[in-house]
């Protein structure tokens, strides 16, 4: 099955609430890196492959997916929305850039920093250094180089996709632009929001730490 959406927006852009809000307006689910960790030995090779160029059998990434949204799907995003003409390009963004890397830097870059502190981990570091390498250039651990990249990857975005696919989206802006996109009804209900700062730093285990 394809896609109907592939975010292409990276982490702490609110991907974990449009996960949420995709999969109740779909009545599917959304991929995101919260997928991968459930299947370490056969996405993470797959994922490694795609950072790197090489062709990847999405079918099977994918298989009883709807939608993708968040790392490491951004970083591969011109590969995934070449496999799926028909589907919405997603661009989630932060309000500022400034805020999107006071997030990162307090929840995936200290993860990151922290480093594997379990062997049947280590292929996803290496996935994630090598996906965030690729998406937001090798200074992603510095706050100049990483806004930089931020920046230019989401003009690459703007620029490469045509405009009747693209949508962009903050999390200020709710439901609206998702379901004037996919032409369903607004749901009566509040828009998820999940994973916040905090609510991240303590799955992870960063405060109290060592």
């Amino acid at each position: 099955m394809a896609l109907a959406v592939v975010g292409v927006g990276v982490g702490r852009t609110g991907t974990n609430s449009l996960q949420e809000a995709l999969q109740r307006l779909l009545g599917g689910r959304c991929y995101h890196m919260s997928e991968v960790l459930g299947h370490l030995d056969d996405h993470v090779p797959a994922w490694r492959r795609a950072v790197a160029g090489q062709t990847v059998d999405w079918s099977s990434v994918f298989d009883g997916y709807r939608a993708c949204v968040d790392w490491p799907a951004a970083a591969c995003w011109r590969q995934l929305a070449d496999a799926n003409p028909d589907a919405v390009v997603l661009l989630s963004e932060r309000d500022f850039p400034e805020q999107w890397w006071a997030s990162f830097e307090k929840t995936i870059l200290e993860v990151m920093r922290r480093g594997s502190i379990d062997p049947a981990m280590d292929d996803w570091f290496a996935m994630g250094v090598e996906m965030l390498d690729a998406d937001l250039g090798p200074g992603w651990d510095q706050r100049d180089s990483a806004i930089a990249g931020y920046l230019r990857r989401n003009a690459a975005v703007r620029a490469e996709v045509p405009a009747h696919r693209l949508v962009e989206w903050k999390p200020s802006d709710g439901w609206g632009p998702l379901c004037d996109a996919l032409g369903v009804p607004v749901p009566d209900e509040p828009f998820p929001v999940t994973n916040s700062t905090s609510e991240f730093r303590a799955v992870a285990g960063l405060d109290g730490a060592g």
